[in-house]
């Protein structure tokens, strides 16, 4: 059993990569995630929505017909985590779509009520079930065509302990040459992990941005 080992110091620096698989096979499930127009019905009064320009905006909203309610679509967030032990890094076999028995970190979507360093340390226990303490924010990667942006942050396992959710078919800790890149399920889990190898190797760990197209 290894030790555990400290978070290494953050420093202020970005950098901008977006992955190096290919584009055209993930843009599959960014495409069904993300659909523009996609309101209907109004969620105040229950009446059809029209999309156009409100008056005094520049873009097109889903504005009631009836009474005037102009809705707001706005990109969602996904948080997850880094999970850390010794040498290794925990990733979880997927058992629901998009890319089910795909491997990725534990995240998912953030709810409302909860911060996104709160949503994060949730999904990895839903996921994994594994006892973290949690890090400084490593990656924020933009995915505009799913409409979404991702944010995962460092964590540390307290020890092995998992007990994966229903959403997870396995979870289990990895080493750097032990990474299944070809089954990794979203560019954003395989950017984050490069980045994660290549701080590590650097000896100094900082917060990534980037697009993922």
């Amino acid at each position: 059993m290894r030790n555990l080992q400290p978070f290494p110091s953050a420093r202020s620096a970005a950098s901008v990569q977006g992955g190096n698989d290919d584009a055209t096979q993930h843009a599959r499930y960014t495409r069904r995630m993300f659909q523009p127009r996609r309101m209907k019905h109004c969620r105040v009064c229950g009446s059809l929505v029209t999309y156009r320009i409100p008056e005094d905006d520049n873009r097109d909203r889903a504005v009631c017909d009836a009474c005037g309610e102009i809705h707001y679509e706005n990109p969602i967030n996904v948080v997850g985590t880094v999970p850390v032990w010794g040498d290794q890094v925990l990733l979880c076999r997927r058992n629901i779509e998009p890319r089910k028995g795909f491997w990725t970190l534990p995240a998912g979507f953030m709810e409302l009520g909860e911060s996104t360093a709160e949503g994060a340390s949730r999904e990895t226990d839903e996921e994994a079930g594994a006892h973290i303490e949690l890090g400084p924010l490593f990656t924020i990667l933009n995915v505009v065509r799913a409409g979404q942006v991702h944010l995962f942050y460092l964590a540390r396992m307290l020890d092995t302990h998992l007990a994966p959710g229903p959403e997870t078919i396995e979870a289990q800790l990895f080493s750097e040459a032990e990474i299944p890149w070809p089954e990794i399920a979203f560019r954003t889990v395989r950017t984050t992990l490069e980045h994660y190898f290549a701080d590590r190797r650097a000896g100094r760990f900082g917060v990534h941005t980037g697009d993922i197209s």
